[in-house]
This record gives C-alpha cells, sequence and structure tokens, in this order.
C-alpha cells in the first residue's frame, strides 16, 4: 500500500503548478492533502476512480484537508469530536480493516506565538484522539504536524529557538506524541539524516539553499512499524512550500 501525503498551501494555486501531474505520477493507493485553503464548492477536483472525502474550515480560504483513496473505508469521521478543536477542517479520518488513517493539519503558534496556548490544547487533544483510536487498530497519522521535533530536523536551530513550530512546548508536545505509542517513521529508519526538509519558506531564496524545516510526518502506532516497507521525502516536487511524503506500507 502507497500513501502520499502532501501540504499543498493552496490547493488551486498547487494545481497550476503541477498537482495533478504528481498525484497522476505518484499512483498511490492514498493519497492526503491539508491546507486547502477552500469550500469544496469552489474548486472541482474528483478524479475518476478514487473515494473523495474533504474537510473545509468554516473560515473561507482557510486551513482545510482532503483524502483521496483507491480503497473504500469502512468510516470516515471529520475532526477529532472536540467543538473548539473541529471548525478549522484540520483532519479526517478514514477507518479501514487494518487500520486508522488520521491525515492532519495541526494549528500553527503564529508570529509573536500568539496562538501557542491555543497549540498546546490542540496537541493534547489529538493526542488523546488517535491513543483513544490505537487502542481500537493500528494508526497511520500523516500530515504537518507544524513543529519540527529535534535540533536535526531544521537548518537553523539556534536562531529559531524561539519560533512558531520550534518552541520547547511544542518539540514537548511532540515527544508526547511518541511517549504515548506512536512513530516518526522517517527519523526512526533514517536517525542521522541531516538537511533533509519538508518545508521551506518562501522568503529569502530558503529553498535554493535548503535552509527547511521537517514539519510534515507519517507518524505511526509502533506496532505497524514492522509493516513499513519504506519512506521517502520528494524534496525535488515544486508547487508548494511544502513537498511530498510517500509511506510504503504492508
Amino acid at each position: 500500500m502507497k500513501i502520499v501525503t502532501w501540504n499543498v498551501n493552496g490547493l488551486r494555486a498547487c494545481y497550476g503548478k503541477g498537482f495533478e501531474d504528481f498525484f497522476r505520477a505518484a499512483d498511490a493507493d492514498i493519497f492526503c492533502i491539508q491546507e486547502t485553503k477552500m469550500q469544496r464548492g469552489d474548486f472541482e477536483f474528483e478524479p475518476q476512480g478514487w473515494n473523495a472525502y474533504w474537510n473545509d474550515a468554516v473560515k473561507k480560504g482557510y486551513s482545510g484537508t482532503a483524502v483521496f483513496s483507491k480503497i473504500q473505508p469502512e468510516a470516515v469521521t471529520m475532526g477529532i469530536g472536540v467543538k473548539e478543536h473541529d471548525g478549522e477542517g484540520r483532519v479526517i479520518t478514514l477507518e479501514f480493516h487494518d487500520f486508522f488513517l488520521v491525515n492532519v493539519y495541526v494549528p500553527n503558534a503564529q508570529e509573536e506565538l500568539r496562538r501557542l496556548p491555543y497549540r498546546m490544547e490542540w496537541d493534547e487533544a489529538f493526542r488523546d484522539y488517535l491513543k483513544g483510536l490505537d487502542v481500537k487498530k493500528p494508526v497511520v497519522a500523516c500530515g504537518d504536524f507544524n513543529v519540527a521535533h529535534q535540533e536535526i530536523d531544521l537548518k537553523n536551530p539556534a536562531a529559531n529557538r524561539r519560533s512558531a513550530g520550534f518552541t520547547d512546548e511544542e518539540r514537548e508536545g511532540f515527544t508526547k506524541l511518541l511517549d504515548a505509542g506512536f512513530v516518526d517513521v522517517f527519523r526512526r529508519l533514517n536517525p542521522y539524516a541531516r538537511d533533509v526538509y519538508t518545508y521551506w519558506s518562501y522568503r529569502f531564496g530558503a529553498r535554493q539553499r535548503n535552509a527547511g524545516w521537517r514539519i510534515d510526518y507519517f507518524c505511526i502506532s509502533e506496532r505497524l512499524m514492522s509493516e513499513v516497507k519504506g519512506v521517502e521525502i520528494h524534496t525535488s516536487v515544486m508547487g508548494s512550500d511544502h513537498c511530498p511524503l510517500t509511506l510504503w506500507l504492508f
């Protein structure tokens, strides 16, 4: 099984920069996207042969997630069942026979960390949600987690110590997720890999200089690691300020 995740930073914009070419070439079984930045009626993308699921934010042009699956899920859930966290279209869960697939776009702490307290509430609620699923069957959570967990996961850790996505609080939140029985697949398989990122700012020629951050992940239940066949970060794929990731499973 091949699963792809990509923060497209606006599906309409990314579509005009080669999204569909990669979507077709990837030939995935499940394709997850984050930050669609649209309501479903704003843009038509209904690829033939796929089951499509959209979770739009109430606020137009903001956040949003979507999942395209060639495999018919047994059930589909939008959000995490917590009212204060479910208005921004950040989570879609597909239940399959052997596992849950959770597509997530985690909130950004934003400039001056003005949304950090909310982010901490979100992290706890989302962790509890995944733990609840994991009791029933293994979980594959993928998407933009908006945190570089270790210093090795961004180009300039010292300069970004109190920047959104690299605060002690956010990093500790991710540590707690791993301690709850989940695995950062890329880092588990590549413990010493450096200069491999998934996000680059549009400013200051960051992508050309590879001054990036690894903030997009496949996080899976520990007991699924034996089923992992590989993971890849597609750093050369353009179209967004993030790049896609692929997980091969089973």
